[in-house]
């Protein structure tokens, strides 16, 4: 997202002193942040999450990421004008320890299969405190993370875990055991995280706030309160180096018992030789899993077998060890772009293009390392039919239709073959005459997006000429 603080000046920022007036503990250190300094024996932990230029690196990091409010209802907007009045008295809350967090507003996110993914979002005032402490602590973590981890962490991405996956294939590593964690962020054990916590940064105040955000609890849609006994709330800051935080002696243990793996936040899938011992390391792992991390794994979705015939991300592995997209993650795609061009929305033509764009360049720019260049083609094919499925429906009578396509460089002494056509608006958007006029060329003017130049620029980095 663009950085906003390039184009305006930058709100007041809790914390923040000028100069001349800057007392001890308010001013600007060294620490925290993305220095990544161990603090000095006379300052506490605390202090470097308030520290001012700290703080004024989550604020910033907070707006640019935006969100809706939470459950005290303040926006992104409305947080200057608060920090300005409030932010001393919660400041020396903080600092003494006696700061409170808010409940975290659930939410819940369709999944693809019908279930919901229950998600908690904080008030801006807790994500900004939240984003303060994750600066400090990610880098006392993150170097000591195993470098299969690749979520939530600077310089790797999803795209890096799957060639991990595909790497171990080169590597005839052909077997793969997929453990599922159920409900991962809702079953973290506190005392253990906070065990995890407590050699690095102490049982001071800044591991007693950590617990309360943990305990902070729920409001759920009807109003209701809900206690938070177990679990991370997934919504805020500070959960994704949490969830790392628990899932490392997972890694560890993978890595000391010598199998090749790849994790993704709770995502995870190991890498082994043959099917009998596949066999063993799930029935071993999950062993771990549930007696050591105290976290539950899904029995029903978990599953070892070949690797062809496993996921991970939204990707397979072909026979001949190329990355491929899943076919679940394609009818998603069709489907969601199917629900964009519905024929009945009334939205205007340009404002569906929009939209439409906006998802599948997304879902392009993520899914394109796939090898899968014919599909590609396909889909672009199908895309730019449902577009023109679109215009057709919008045109509604054949005087329309005959205007808008003449307009668009129809034969007048042909285009009634297609203004007065009882065909379905389908078989319409095959139409030759409808084709004609609304040319590939024309339909990327609007806007209609070509997945086939996204994909040759990923692949190749080769700007390429458009289809006609």
């Amino acid at each position: 997202m663009k950085d906003q603080t390039d184009e305006e000046p930058s709100d007041p920022v809790p914390g923040s002193l000028p100069d001349d007036a800057k007392r001890p503990g308010c001013g600007s250190t060294q620490h925290g942040g993305k220095h990544g300094a161990v603090p000095a024996e006379t300052e506490t932990w605390m202090e470097q999450v308030l520290d001012a230029t700290n703080m004024q690196s989550a604020w910033q990091r907070v707006r640019r990421n935006g969100g809706a409010p939470g459950m005290d209802g303040m926006t992104i907007a409305e947080f200057p004008a608060f920090a300005r009045q409030h932010w001393e008295r919660i400041r020396a809350q903080l600092s003494e320890g006696s700061y409170h967090p808010a409940p975290v507003r659930r939410v819940f996110i369709p999944k693809p299969d019908g279930s919901q993914r229950p998600l908690g979002v904080p008030t801006v005032l807790d994500r900004v405190i939240q984003q303060a402490i994750a600066q400090v602590l990610t880098p006392l973590y993150d170097g000591e993370f195993s470098d299969q981890s690749y979520g939530f962490r600077e310089g790797r991405s999803a795209h890096q875990a799957v060639r991990r996956v595909q790497t171990a294939w080169k590597q005839r590593l052909r077997h793969a055991i997929d453990c599922d964690l159920k409900a991962f962020f809702d079953t973290v054990n506190h005392d253990r995280l906070l065990n995890q916590l407590r050699p690095k940064i102490g049982s001071g105040k800044l591991l007693r706030l950590i617990g309360r955000y943990l305990r902070a609890g729920v409001v759920l849609p009807d109003g209701t309160r809900e206690a938070t006994p177990l679990g991370v709330p997934q919504g805020g800051p500070l959960s994704p180096l949490l969830a790392n935080i628990t899932l490392d002696p997972l890694d560890k243990e993978i890595e000391r018992r010598g199998h090749a793996h790849a994790r993704y936040a709770d995502d995870f899938v190991i890498l082994v030789a043959g099917e009998k011992k596949a066999q063993r390391v799930m029935e071993s792992v999950t062993r771990f899993i549930e007696r050591k991390l105290k976290l539950v794994v899904n029995r029903t979705k978990s599953k070892s077998g070949p690797l062809i015939e496993s996921s991970f991300l939204g990707f397979c592995i072909s026979s001949r060890g190329s990355i491929k997209w899943t076919a679940k993650a394609c009818a998603r795609f069709k489907q969601r772009i199917k629900d964009i061009t519905r024929r009945n929305r009334g939205h205007a033509v340009q404002a569906v293009i929009d939209e439409l764009r906006r998802y599948a360049v997304g879902w392009m720019n993520y899914f394109g390392i796939s090898r899968t260049y014919r599909e590609v083609l396909e889909l672009d094919d199908w895309i730019r039919r449902r577009v023109r499925l679109y215009h057709w429906k919008q045109w509604k009578r054949p005087r329309t239709r005959r205007r808008n396509l003449i307009k668009l460089g129809a034969n007048p002494n042909e285009v009634h073959m297609a203004s007065r056509s009882r065909k379905g608006y389908w078989r319409m958007s095959r139409n030759s005459i409808v084709q004609q006029a609304l040319s590939n060329r024309r339909l990327k003017e609007q806007g209609v997006p070509e997945l086939r130049s996204i994909w040759i620029k990923l692949h190749h980095g080769e700007a390429v000429k458009p289809n006609r």
